[in-house]
């Protein structure tokens, strides 16, 4: 099992402590890299044992996230081509929320079949945390979700942001990275593993998306870190 040295983005005291911190973030990061991806290369990973939360933390973590920051959460087990869980945390929004009926199975509320919800869409705000399979790592976004009404069903939207920017965001992005420890994670600030690590080949990942992966992409997830996801959910009769 890959380890990480615990950290966290929480020095906002001064310049030079904060500098210090992500200098040997990024030292640890490095190291990660170096041990995951012996080649140097992306999609040529070493994964070795297992490194995410168990099914149980995952939930724990959820669950304490929601009574501390005082939100709902959701967790999404991430997909195949994922090396991450993720936990949404509702920041702007009611529940049933989008992200509880696209991935939950919650039952669409009534006021998405209004004739006020035809007209306009309905606009959430989430800070989705990102959870590593290869390291012991976490990272957080803030994710705007739109829903849109069709003819015959709805049009969701998820637009992630390369870190956490809206003021109101970022008192609730802090207590929960303090969190995170506690469950042997280390917070990897975004704006720190949103570019292409020096020395490292793009493999296979320039031929899907064009470009070189970031940081981001070796430890979380195969798709940019800003790129919209679009979920077709057909409308349904109220049970």
């Amino acid at each position: 099992m890959l380890t990480v040295p615990m950290g966290g983005c929480t020095n906002c005291k001064g310049k030079e402590g904060c500098d210090d911190h992500k200098g040997q973030m990024m030292g640890t990061v490095e190291e990660a890299l170096a041990q995951l991806y012996p080649t140097r290369t992306w999609g040529e990973v070493d994964d070795g044992e297992p490194a995410g939360l168990s099914p149980d933390d995952l939930a724990g973590l959820a669950e304490e996230l929601a009574l501390e920051l005082k939100a709902a959460t959701f967790v999404k087990t991430g997909g195949d081509d994922e090396a991450c869980d993720y936990i949404y945390v509702l920041a702007l929004g009611r529940a049933p929320c989008v992200i509880q009926v696209r991935d939950h199975d919650a039952e669409v509320p009534d006021e998405w079949r209004s004739t006020d919800a035809a007209d306009g869409a309905i606009n959430e705000l989430y800070l989705r945390v990102v959870l590593s399979h290869r390291a012991p790592v976490a990272a957080v976004q803030q994710v705007a979700v739109n829903l849109l009404r069709t003819d015959d069903g709805y049009v969701i939207r998820e637009s992630p942001r390369a870190g956490v920017y809206d003021a109101p965001l970022l008192k609730r992005m802090q207590k929960l990275v303090a969190i995170l420890p506690a469950y042997g994670l280390t917070n990897l600030d975004f704006g720190d593993i949103a570019h292409a690590p020096p020395g490292f080949a793009a493999g296979e990942w320039r031929a899907l998306y064009g470009a070189d992966p970031s940081i981001a992409n070796y430890f979380f997830y195969a798709q940019p870190t800003t790129m919209i996801a679009t979920t077709y959910l057909p409308a349904s009769e109220p049970s």
